[in-house]
């Protein structure tokens, strides 16, 4: 992972993790970790490093990180890309894959069914 700093605000509710930034101060602090002030920011904002974060999290985090962008010619068929890398995952990575686009697709659809205004 390229990015070793996170806020708060970043890590509600990833896997392990409290789901109010409250929650993740307070867990900090309990579990001692490591952290320092946040740039460009005013007041008492701090940032968490990854090595203080249990391991779900990481591969929370992880999952959502931008992945490269690939650059594929018009005669090369996207889904072939794709099984080609899932051919190369190992079987619990796969398992983690399908339920991370599971898990996401479902959260999405129901996102875009609710109606304008409810919560």
């Amino acid at each position: 992972m390229k990015k070793e700093w996170f806020a708060a605000k970043e890590l509600t509710g990833k896997e392990g993790l409290p789901t109010s930034t409250q929650g993740v101060h307070g867990m900090a602090r309990r579990l001692g970790w490591v952290k320092r002030r946040r740039r460009g920011v005013q007041g008492r904002a701090v940032e968490y490093h990854i090595d203080s974060l249990p391991g779900s999290a990481v591969a929370s985090l992880a999952m959502n990180e931008h992945s490269a962008e690939y650059v594929y010619t018009s005669h090369q068929d996207p889904l072939a890309i794709w099984i080609e890398s899932y051919k190369q995952l190992r079987e619990p990575e796969r398992e983690t894959m399908i339920s991370f686009i599971v898990r996401e697709g479902v959260a999405e659809m129901l996102n875009r069914l609710r109606k304008p205004g409810e919560a």
